[in-house]
């Protein structure tokens, strides 16, 4: 079978990218834009929820892809990436609650750095190598929760008189944790290079010996 269950669920996420995106950008429309807001957080929990569900399906029936391997990060970053985008400029944002441009900076930076890297490593080596690492996952998982933080801030400010603070916090720990998380990809990418380069050496020398 072409695409698993887990991959078809990743695929509806990606789908679900462009109402999430639509519901954001008509968050300001007068009498309406609660009830916009509050179907962009649904979509972002149906998201989000499908984000774990997926990962589970495919290791518990043993169905783990390329296919999957590479379309999972990927909706997470266009996920992750519209969000910011829209959440940073004024005019969308949600009122009182408008995401910092350094967080953003932060946030989309690693993964231009990431795509870098990764180009960089296969034309050197040759070889496709995605493996996550504990600090991405983390990033990831603050990133959702930012995201969140920021879509249901007006209600959560009513109960708690210093949610702005909380989601700030959350926000600037974000950014600073996806520079973390591109220290540690940076830092193991060019290991992998290295090896790869040794291993190189070791195959070769004695060809290059007999010549």
């Amino acid at each position: 079978m072409f695409l698993t269950l887990a991959n078809q669920v990743t695929l509806l996420r990606i789908l679900l990218i462009f109402p999430f995106v639509i519901c954001l950008l008509k968050m300001r429309v007068p009498d309406y834009g609660d009830w916009i807001r509050g179907g962009a957080v649904l979509i972002f929990l149906i998201m989000a929820i499908s984000d774990a569900l997926d990962g589970y399906w495919a290791r518990k029936k043993k169905q783990v892809t390329a296919l999957g391997a590479f379309l999972d990060p990927m909706a997470d970053k266009l996920m992750i990436t519209c969000a910011c985008i829209v959440l940073c400029v004024p005019q969308t944002a949600v009122e009182g609650f408008v995401l910092p441009l350094t967080v953003v900076v932060m946030i989309i930076g690693k993964d231009i750095l990431l795509l870098l890297g990764f180009i960089i490593t296969f034309l050197m080596t040759g070889q496709v190598h995605i493996k996550p690492v504990c600090a991405g996952k983390v990033s990831t998982f603050l990133q959702i929760t930012m995201v969140f933080s920021i879509l249901i801030g007006p209600e959560m400010s009513r109960w708690i008189i210093c949610w702005h603070f909380i989601a700030s916090a959350i926000s600037w720990s974000t950014g600073f944790c996806a520079m973390m998380a591109t220290l540690v990809y940076i830092y193991r990418g060019i290991r992998y290079i290295d090896e790869f380069g040794s291993t190189e050496k070791i195959i070769c020398g004695p060809l290059d010996n007999k010549k």
